[in-house]
C-alpha cells in the first residue's frame, strides 16, 4: 500500500510543477526560442534575431529550464543553454504534426430549464442536499443526473462522442429535452426552454496538445489544454461550439489562403514584367533624346513628353 501512495504523490507534485504559458506564446515564443537554442545561439542573440529584449527572452528561458526542456552550461566565463533530451524529444515531436483524430467529446455540459409552475415530488424520489445558504434536490431521471434549485431544473448531460461539434450539442439538447419531458410528465412541473451552460467543453485529442500538456498548462478564453482526468490526456478543450467549428475549418481556410497567395504571386509577377518592359522603353527613349547642344528649334524629348 505504501508504494502506490508514493507514486500518486509524485504525480500530484509533477502536475503542480508544470510551467504555465499562454497558448499563443508557446507557438510564437517557446518553440522559436528552443529552435535557436538547438543550434547553439544564446539569449542575447535570440533577442536580436526576433527583435525581443534580452529580459523578454530570459523570462522564457527560465521557464524552459524549470520545465526541464533546456539546461545551463558554462563556456569559459559565459553561460549558454542547450536542449535536454526531453527538450529534443518535445521539439522533434512538434515538427510536422498537424492533424488530430477528429473525434470530439462533449463534457461538462448541462442544460438549465426554468420552472414556470412548481410540481409535486414524492418523498424519496430525490435526495435533498444543503449547500451554501441554499438547498437543492439531487437524483437521476432516465439515468441522467438532475439537480433542482429554487428556480431551475438542471440536467447534466453525460459525456458524448462524435465527429461533429454541432451534432454533439444537438444530441445533448435532445437528451436534456427528453429528461425535461419526463420530469413534467411524472411530477406535474411545467418547465420552460432549456439553455446550455456557457462553459461546456468540446474536447478533441490532438498530437501537439499531447506533447505540450506534458510540460505546460496552456489556456486561452476559447481553448484549454488539460489532463482531462479519466480520459486520454493531450486534448484541446474548445470552450464553445464556435471555437470547435473554427478548429475544424482551419485546414480549409489555410488551403484558401494558400490559393490566394498563389494568385497574388502570379499577379505580382505580371506587374513586375510590365514594369520591366516600361523601364526598357523609357531607357530607349532616353537614348534617342538629343543633347542640350542640339540645333535651335529642336525640342528635347522631355519637352515633347511634357
Amino acid at each position: 500500500m505504501v508504494a502506490p501512495q508514493k507514486s500518486r504523490s509524485k504525480n500530484i507534485s509533477a502536475a503542480k510543477s508544470k510551467v504555465k504559458f499562454d497558448f499563443t506564446t508557446v507557438r510564437t515564443r517557446v518553440i522559436p526560442i528552443m529552435k535557436r537554442i538547438e543550434v547553439g545561439e544564446y539569449p542575447a542573440k535570440i533577442g536580436r534575431i526576433y527583435g525581443w529584449s534580452r529580459q523578454h527572452v530570459q523570462y522564457f528561458v527560465k521557464k524552459l529550464v524549470k520545465a526541464g526542456l533546456i539546461k545551463r552550461k558554462m563556456r569559459s566565463n559565459a553561460v549558454f543553454y542547450d536542449l535536454t533530451l526531453r527538450g529534443k524529444n518535445f521539439l522533434g515531436s512538434c515538427e510536422g504534426v498537424l492533424f488530430s483524430s477528429g473525434v470530439f467529446r462533449l463534457h461538462r455540459c448541462f442544460f438549465k430549464f426554468p420552472i414556470l409552475r412548481e410540481g409535486v415530488y414524492p418523498l424519496g424520489s430525490f435526495r435533498e442536499v444543503e449547500l451554501v445558504n441554499w438547498s437543492a434536490l439531487l437524483g437521476l431521471e432516465l439515468g441522467v443526473k438532475v439537480r433542482k434549485t429554487t428556480r431551475h431544473w438542471i440536467v447534466h448531460v453525460e459525456t458524448l462522442y462524435g465527429r461533429s461539434p454541432g451534432e454533439l450539442v444537438n444530441l445533448g439538447k435532445n437528451l436534456a429535452d427528453r429528461v425535461s419531458a419526463a420530469l413534467m410528465s411524472k411530477y406535474g412541473v411545467v418547465l420552460g426552454q432549456g439553455e446550455i451552460n456557457r462553459r461546456h467543453e468540446l474536447g478533441i485529442d490532438d498530437p501537439v496538445a499531447n506533447f505540450l500538456n506534458r510540460y505546460f498548462t496552456v489556456s486561452t478564453p476559447k481553448r484549454v489544454l488539460d489532463d482531462s482526468p479519466g480520459e486520454d490526456e493531450g486534448e484541446i478543450d474548445h470552450l464553445g461550439r464556435d471555437a470547435a467549428v473554427d478548429y475544424l475549418l482551419m485546414p480549409e481556410r489555410v488551403k484558401k489562403l494558400e490559393g490566394k497567395l498563389d494568385s497574388l504571386g502570379y499577379d505580382l509577377e505580371a506587374v513586375t514584367e510590365s514594369l520591366k518592359r516600361i523601364s526598357d522603353v523609357l531607357g530607349k527613349l532616353t537614348q534617342l533624346e538629343p543633347s542640350a547642344e542640339s540645333a535651335p528649334g529642336q525640342k528635347s524629348m522631355q519637352e515633347y513628353v511634357s
